[in-house]
């Protein structure tokens, strides 16, 4: 695996063995059994993908969800809550399962995973807005000699955008000319502004950047200073999520732009997170970066 070295400390990783068909690497994972905490979009999205692999999806968890017939396409059991699902149906119960894969909402998401913690059930979770909790989440997962994977976003386009965005904000730091700001768009149905994406993506550009201090996301009603960067959000329609990187001078404009035409990828992301953190049975805290660099 080849190491870039952008400063003491940050490095971009590229790999070997991609199967560009697909847009991951081709590693043989073994076949897991999976429960989703949170049926929505996501949650569906997230059956599809698990199924088309060949993993198994014993159930799902979600207060809106009543009796096996709720959802047509998942032919498996619903549970209101976690709690129940500990108990329930020999088989089809969190006690079977190798991984939960945990999309919800920020209020229940600090809840949800202790609970899985405390249970020692590896798991995968792409809810945002929660990281406040995270020291807190942290230290449950190293007393209980658990395993958690968490991402502000799991797609793979996301996460070479990151490596682009440090790379570039790198370059750009010496010539004071150019500004740095950014945006993003959601849709109108999304819990938490600025995007948990934003702010990774922030806080990467700012461990690149000695000119650069800190972040403001909220409206500005006065002059941004030197050090700051200002990243703006928007909520409209059904935008998947765009996010921007922008260096500006007088002279020109940098873009540096991802765009999701749809959850797919962040699905497809997902599954490999919870391939890689159950092949080799981890325990502790992980991101994507740890799938990334060692794929």
């Amino acid at each position: 695996m080849k190491k870039i070295f952008l400063r003491p400390g940050v490095r971009i990783f590229s790999s070997r063995y991609v199967d560009h068909s697909i847009g991951f690497c081709n590693n043989a994972y073994l076949k897991m059994k999976v429960i989703l905490d949170g049926y929505g979009k996501m949650g569906r999205l997230l059956e599809i993908k698990l199924r088309e692999k060949g993993h198994d999806v014993l159930a799902a968890v979600d207060p809106s969800l009543t009796g096996s017939g709720a959802h047509a396409s998942l032919s498996t059991v619903f549970y209101p809550n976690l709690k129940d699902a500990l108990s329930g149906k020999p088989g089809k119960s969190l006690k079977d399962a190798d991984v939960v894969i945990e999309f919800s909402l920020p209020n229940v998401a600090p809840v949800n995973l202790l609970f899985l913690i405390n249970e020692k059930i590896p798991v995968v979770t792409g809810t945002t807005g929660w990281y406040d909790k995270l020291p807190e989440i942290s230290k449950a997962v190293d007393s209980n000699v658990s395993s958690l994977l968490w991402s502000s976003n799991f797609s793979l386009g996301v996460n070479l955008f990151y490596r682009i965005a440090c790379y570039a904000a790198c370059m750009a730091d010496p010539f004071k000319e150019y500004d740095v700001a950014g945006f993003e768009a959601h849709h109108n149905n999304k819990a938490d502004s600025p995007s948990g994406t934003a702010k990774t993506l922030v806080d990467l550009v700012l461990g690149q950047m000695t000119r650069k201090k800190k972040a403001v996301f909220q409206m500005l009603e006065r002059t941004p200073e030197e050090d700051e960067i200002h990243f703006a959000s928007l909520r409209v329609g059904s935008v998947p999520g765009t996010h921007s990187l922008i260096f500006d001078s007088n002279a020109d404009t940098i873009e540096i732009t991802h765009k999701a035409r749809n959850r797919e990828g962040f699905a497809a992301g997902a599954v490999l997170a919870a391939e890689w953190l159950t092949a080799e049975k981890r325990t502790g805290i992980f991101t994507m970066d740890d799938v990334l660099n060692n794929v």
